[in-house]
């Protein structure tokens, strides 16, 4: 027996009003579709299987190559999609069905689904939620044993079962050989002419067997997100949850509403995140960081004792008991070491930077290697293009640049060495050197006379 997951994503959803395929909309930094893999795969899925359809080519980039896909070229319903993945499905798979805009589920209520299904031997399980207003959504309809007699589409429902308040979430658990039977017999004869997965658990029920439905689903695990406004709910929520996990292992969040922070994003603890913060992708940052409000940090590993004011970090490994900012710009692929300033107005880009540097303010370094113990003054700029050419600079340990000082690559400044200030250097400083690379001062006698 193998536990695999069907992942319906076929859909153009129209609401959304987007030129992106609606499954690549991302929550908390992570396209709809993937939280869904994800959960599946927490929830024991040893094989997901995603049915494309709109955009197929652009949700393919962003799947990982373990999944498999099928395709659903014409949108006839829930049904016609899964039958698409008919090959895949073998006689004694359990069978996952989740759709690929429900970004919010729970690992635990998958687990608990599919624990109930195999417990009561039953051969199709609905997971179905408690709501008081159920309108929009197909109707779980029970007898008078409360078993599952079946499911009914809002547009196909009577004014009886119209109120009632039991929902269909969408998400079902099949066994496989059933689930083949029940996809041959299934007809379009509804008010949407379309095929309707739920159809599936009658036909089955039909062959005598047993269907369940397990209400265990809570109505923000199961929304559908349709409009940019569901989206935005979306996110909200997450942001809320992922705020809420990150306080109880240790974090300091100011203000829970003004923080953004992506689903994979690791801290911890005793780091203190001021308001407006925002912190995405992969990023992770060690114990006993500030990070000041404003302040934006994507991709990037940050160690233990770091603060960073009021600036921006992309793609960069900043080491412990360093500053940065306020105001300041690491652009990517910069690795800063230890106890390092870079202060403010200060953008660094492609560099590395080792232990004890400091650059405190107004300064640019790009495409550089900088060694220890190095003070930048205020005005250095690394002059690093040509126009044409990208070029490398070198500063090596315990040399001193002046303020004002342009340092014209490809140059190498070696250790112990000093740069007046305000001098352009277009060639190499030996160790143990004074550079001075200015024009001798000129006084003009009466140039201002009253």
């Amino acid at each position: 027996m193998s536990f695999k997951t069907i992942i319906l994503a076929a859909g153009k959803g129209t609401r959304m009003k987007s030129k992106k395929a609606k499954v690549l909309h991302e929550v908390c930094g992570k396209p709809m579709v993937n939280h869904i893999i994800d959960v599946s795969k927490l929830a024991g899925s040893k094989e997901t299987i995603v049915i494309t359809g709109h955009m197929k080519d652009e949700v393919l980039k962003a799947l990982d190559n373990d999944i498999k896909i099928a395709e659903q070229k014409e949108r006839l319903g829930t049904g016609h999609a899964v039958m698409m993945c008919k090959d895949f499905i073998n006689d004694d798979d359990k069978i996952m069905i989740l759709c690929g805009d429900t970004p919010l589920l729970n690992e635990e209520t998958l687990k608990n689904l599919l624990d109930y299904h195999n417990k009561n031997s039953y051969k199709a399980t609905v997971l179905t939620c408690i709501v008081e207003n159920s309108n929009g959504y197909g109707r779980i309809i029970r007898d008078d044993k409360n078993n599952l007699l079946k499911i009914v589409e809002q547009k196909d429902a009577s004014m009886e079962e119209l109120l009632v308040k039991e929902i269909n979430s969408g998400i079902y658990i099949f066994d496989g050989l059933d689930l083949k039977i029940a996809l041959d017999k299934i007809d379009n004869n509804n008010a949407q002419g379309e095929y309707y997965l739920t159809d599936t658990l009658e036909l089955i029920k039909n062959d005598g067997k047993s269907v369940g439905a397990f209400s265990g689903a809570l109505i923000e695990e199961i929304m559908g997100v349709n409009s940019k406004l569901d989206l935005s709910k979306a996110n909200e929520i997450m942001r809320r949850k992922i705020n809420e996990n990150h306080m109880l292992e240790g974090v300091i969040i100011v203000d829970t509403t003004s923080t953004y922070i992506d689903l994979d994003v690791k801290i911890g603890m005793d780091t203190i995140i001021e308001p407006n913060v925002i912190l995405k992708g992969n990023t992770v940052i060690g114990d006993d960081c500030i990070i000041g409000a404003n302040s934006k940090i994507i991709d990037s590993r940050i160690s233990d004792d770091v603060k960073i004011e009021n600036s921006t970090v992309l793609e960069s490994n900043i080491d412990s008991n360093t500053t940065v900012g306020p105001y300041a710009y690491i652009r990517p692929n910069c690795n800063i070491g230890k106890n390092v300033k870079i202060g403010d107005f200060v953008e660094v880009k492609n560099s590395n930077i080792d232990d004890n540097t400091k650059a405190s303010h107004l300064t640019y370094i790009g495409d550089a290697n900088l060694g220890k113990g190095i003070n930048l003054g205020c005005g250095v700029v690394f002059v690093n293009y040509d126009g044409k050419n990208k070029f490398r600079t070198t500063v090596e340990d315990n040399s001193f640049i002046g303020c004002n000082t342009n340092l014209i690559a490809p140059v190498k400044v070696e250790e112990n060495s000093y740069i007046a200030a305000g001098s352009t250097i277009t060639d190499d400083v030996p160790k143990n050197n004074l550079a001075i690379a200015r024009a001798r001062q000129v006084n003009k006698d009466n140039w201002k006379k009253n």
